[in-house]
């Protein structure tokens, strides 16, 4: 009933009337014939609404310059930013209000990294050059469709299909091989064969494109809530695995389905998933592919505590706790998706009671710090420090309970 009511809301408020997209439409329509096609949607977010999904990025196409957009938005509220201005794309802003426009635009010459491009006002010529058929589906802010390589019967057929010629349009930008597998797991779609030989024939161009490219293509990839049924296609599969050799555990996924609530298996889930292995293998997959500070001491957290679990019988049990204390609950969440992952006799059951005991723990804060030491007597500096560790490890020994008379006489032993 829910899915039926924002049905009913996608239909009625379709993204396109957002006041923001109402208004940059009318300023640059302004001085042009209503017939006369000047912008529309092109893309993700045409997609998404012809397939009832959330629109989050908005893309459009024009037969403006990024001067003649820049110009009629002159004395408003939105800014236009270069983000692209060698590919002709601007971004307008106004608050958290965000929005891609590209001029239209023709390839004149490849190499299969970057396009020497021609800007047109020709929509048939700019549909030409990009990648899918699903990809150039146009949308006006009518909600009317232009459609020129009949990309909306592919979406509906679930057909991931180049533009032309397959070997033509992956030589202008290798990245498509990548692309093509995102959208083909995200719509567990029909392919041809062909189109698959096409692909392996052309693995080596992969090097050619940067590693933040890929990474940033892969990161897309594992987003997928359809990702963890990769399994079920062993062509996607193999190609994948040539791409990416590192994440080498794929058969982990399989029991990553079993797992209720599987939104909350993130991609610094799913990376540690198929990179852990207990020896080097995330590191250099990290080195490789420089990813984020923030990401690589995340899997790497987990790879340390995964080879403590496989030798700590308690640490789930007796040491939960303590374990809470240290890394905090999502941190023990996500190590204990990672070890049910890797069980060749997973049991569910153990996941279950495992990740409950986790959630339903209670940890209290440490009751101690260096103004109440200052108070017991003490003064700044190491002493403090040295002194605040010792009544920690025995609070924690003892279940997070320590009497007042060992507190004084640990105060009294570090003090002499």
């Amino acid at each position: 009933m829910l899915e039926f009511f924002k049905n009913i809301k996608k239909s009625l408020f379709p993204f396109y009337k957002n006041h923001h997209i109402k208004f940059i439409f009318k300023k640059l329509k302004e001085d042009f014939p209503d017939d006369q096609r000047v912008i529309m949607f092109v893309g993700g977010c045409v997609r998404k609404h012809l397939t009832n999904v959330k629109v989050d990025d908005i893309d459009m196409a024009t037969s403006l310059t990024s001067k003649q957009i820049k110009d009629k938005l002159i004395n408003t509220k939105y800014s236009v930013i270069d983000t692209g201005i060698e590919h002709g794309t601007v971004t307008i802003v106004s608050g958290k209000f965000k929005i891609e426009i590209t001029t239209l635009r023709k390839d004149i010459k490849t190499d299969g990294r970057h396009a020497e491009i021609e800007y047109t006002n020709d929509w048939q010529a700019d549909s030409e050059r990009r990648d899918f058929t699903i990809n150039a589906i146009y949308l006006d802010d009518k909600g009317k469709i232009f459609d020129p390589q009949q990309g909306l019967t592919d979406l509906k057929n679930k057909n991931i299909k180049f533009i032309g010629d397959p070997q033509k349009r992956i030589e202008e930008d290798y990245l498509r091989i990548i692309r093509f597998i995102r959208f083909s797991i995200e719509y567990e779609s029909y392919y041809e064969k062909n189109t698959l030989e096409v692909l392996k024939l052309n693995l080596d161009g992969i090097k050619k494109i940067s590693k933040e490219r890929i990474l940033n293509e892969l990161l897309k990839i594992l987003s997928l809530k359809n990702f963890l049924k990769i399994n079920k296609d062993e062509n996607l599969k193999e190609i994948f695995l040539l791409i990416f050799p590192e994440l080498k555990y794929l058969n982990r996924l399989n029991n990553l389905q079993l797992i209720p609530n599987k939104e909350k298996i993130d991609v610094k889930i799913l990376l540690s998933t198929l990179l852990v292995d207990g020896k080097d293998n995330h590191e250099y997959f990290s080195h490789k592919y420089n990813i984020s500070n923030n990401l690589k001491e995340n899997i790497e957290l987990l790879s340390n505590n995964f080879q403590v679990l496989q030798k700590d019988r308690n640490f789930f049990t007796s040491n939960l706790k303590k374990n809470i204390y240290f890394y905090g609950k999502e941190h023990l969440i996500a190590l204990n998706i990672l070890n049910f992952s890797d069980r060749k006799k997973n049991r569910l059951k153990d996941y279950l009671i495992t990740l409950e005991k986790i959630k339903k723990s209670e940890i209290p804060d440490f009751p101690f710090d260096g103004n109440y030491l200052k108070r017991k007597g003490m003064s700044e500096g190491l002493l403090i420090g040295n002194t605040l560790k010792s009544l920690e490890k025995e609070w924690l020994n003892n279940n997070f309970q320590i009497s007042e008379q060992k507190v004084l006489d640990l105060i009294k032993k570090n003090l002499n």
